[in-house]
């Protein structure tokens, strides 16, 4: 297992702290595809460090979206 540091984080997103939400949004997407049973070896990765991996990786591409504030 690779340890991801927030080095690598911050190069591909620009910071880490941004680096770290979309690398949270990414995991929580995973989660939602159905598990496979075991790794090739039998131990299956955590999907966060999955995530961490393809984004310090340059594997993911993101956009960040302005929230539209409510007119109330």
């Amino acid at each position: 297992m690779r340890i991801v540091t927030p080095t690598e984080v911050a190069r591909q997103s620009g910071n880490k702290y941004l680096g770290v939400l979309v690398a949270a949004k990414f995991a929580r997407y995973l989660n939602e595809f159905p598990k496979m049973p075991g790794g090739a070896i039998g131990i299956e990765e955590k999907l966060t460090t999955k995530a961490l991996e393809a984004l310090s990786d340059g594997e993911l591409n993101y956009k960040l979206v302005r929230r539209r504030r409510s007119e109330a």
